[in-house]
């Protein structure tokens, strides 16, 4: 299961505190609402069935009084039931309807035994406060006071505090996102540093005038890029002075195994063996300075200006003996690109001289467009690239298993890592796939900004 990013987390933290503290404050206030509310409601209808108790109480203190007349004389509203209980017998101003029913057992024998009782009850319409006042001479007096209209405060209540919950754990989700992107911005900010420097600009710095707590931060990765730019320098100083300086002696060697070439005839076939190989070496020499002196090259921007890739790339197959129809282009495709011409045609020729070394022969060279984006492909017939390959042979003196298995070792091992940081300079990509029937397909992918 992948886990969730940093920002994420951070937003669901906020927003589950912010839930967790609305949720308690929302209980929290709902029940002291409650109980505060009850108690006033308990209160006030207490008192009014004392007044009712006491207007009963004279009414019931006449000779033969009516009971049903009497209980009829109170203003009890329509939200309140009174009835009385008097030697036995229950006497209501209207339809019992369950009066006398909803009176528990136990608040019947407390206001029996002369006491005054309120309790909470479940009628037919709802919550109720039942209310026994005891009138003496065995007589009871007993209202049924609806709690419909405070459940229904309760029931608004609970909706808007549940209302507020969710807004309050809207709101906490929201501020963790802008919490959690304020406090990754910085490291987003080191990130676009860090993904320009490996495409090859180590001018990225991080301002140092930001945010004073990541001074550290940006002071130690300032200099970690520039003890790194200063490293490929001498580096690339280094390779660059070795293979100048090894040009001189490199020339004469050349020279003199040409020669010892020329002379072969008279030579004895030990000697003459030993002049081939002497020339064979020196020419792979040659090449590899001339590899190390390109890579030594390769960081500095390309030198763009408007080429016909179509017509350089024919010139390039025409200067390896392969045919002009080679180069196949898609349809309505503008041919001239911003490119460097050196750069581009040595990316052009080292993919045809790595498809004729090691993949038995480019069969196809094709320019075009797709999505947005140019592409250069080369294709061969060889034995293809394994995945596990794939990567590794754009690395300096890097060979794929398919070569070293044939012994085709007379390679520089630098003709892919040339392409690599010929089309990385330009802002593109180059890789390798399948070939459909078999071999190799090495694809240069040039960005949308290069017309």
């Amino acid at each position: 299961m992948r886990r969730a990013g940093l920002r994420t987390r951070v937003t669901a933290g906020f927003a589950a505190g912010a839930l967790a503290i609305s949720a308690a404050v929302a209980l929290l206030s709902y029940d002291l609402t409650r109980r505060t509310l009850l108690a006033g409601r308990e209160r006030s209808a207490t008192r009014a069935a004392f007044f009712d108790a006491n207007v009963a109480r004279a009414g019931l203190a006449a000779d033969n009084p009516d009971v049903v007349e009497v209980l009829r004389n109170l203003d009890i509203g329509s939200t309140r039931r009174a009835v009385v209980r008097r030697n036995g017998q229950w006497y209501a101003r209207n339809a019992d309807a369950g009066v006398t029913a909803a009176i528990p057992a136990a608040l019947q024998q407390r206001v029996g035994n002369n006491q005054f009782a309120v309790q909470r009850v479940h009628t037919d319409t709802g919550m109720a406060l039942a209310i026994g006042i005891p009138l003496g001479d065995g007589t009871q007096f007993y209202v049924l006071d609806s709690l419909d209209e405070l459940d229904q405060t309760m029931r608004v209540l609970s909706l808007v505090l549940t209302l507020v919950a969710a807004g309050t754990t809207a709101a906490g989700a929201a501020l963790g996102a802008y919490a959690s992107r304020r406090v990754l911005r910085p490291l987003t900010t080191v990130a676009e540093a860090a993904r320009d420097i490996s495409a090859g600009d180590l001018n990225a710095r991080l301002d140092t005038a930001g945010d004073p707590d990541l001074k550290q931060l940006t002071t130690s990765f300032n200099d970690m890029v520039d003890q790194l730019a200063n490293r490929i320098e001498r580096d690339r100083r280094f390779a660059a002075d070795v293979s100048h300086e090894l040009r001189s002696p490199l020339q004469t060697l050349a020279a003199a195994a040409s020669v010892l070439h020329h002379r072969r005839d008279q030579l004895d076939d030990r000697t003459a063996r030993a002049a081939d190989l002497v020339t064979d070496e020196v020419g792979r020499f040659q090449a590899l300075v001339t590899d190390l002196l390109e890579l030594a090259r390769a960081d500095q921007p390309p030198e763009r200006s408007p080429v016909d890739v179509a017509e350089l790339a024919r010139r390039v197959c025409h200067s390896r003996h392969l045919p002009d129809d080679l180069v196949t282009i898609t349809p309505d495709h503008q041919t001239t690109w911003l490119v460097d011409p050196r750069r581009f045609e040595q990316v052009l020729a080292n993919l045809l001289d790595n498809a004729a070394r090691y993949g038995g022969a480019p069969v196809a060279v094709r320019l075009g467009s797709a999505s947005g984006l140019r592409y250069l492909e080369v294709d061969d017939e060889g034995p293809g690239v394994p995945p596990q390959d794939r990567q590794a042979i754009f690395d300096r003196f890097v060979r794929g298993r398919t070569a070293s298995a044939r012994g085709e070792a007379d390679g520089t091992g630098l003709g892919l890592a040339l392409v690599a940081q010929h089309v990385n300079a330009h802002g593109g990509r180059v890789f390798v796939t399948d070939r459909p029937g078999g071999g190799a397909r090495f694809r240069v992918e040039l960005p949308p900004d290069t017309p």
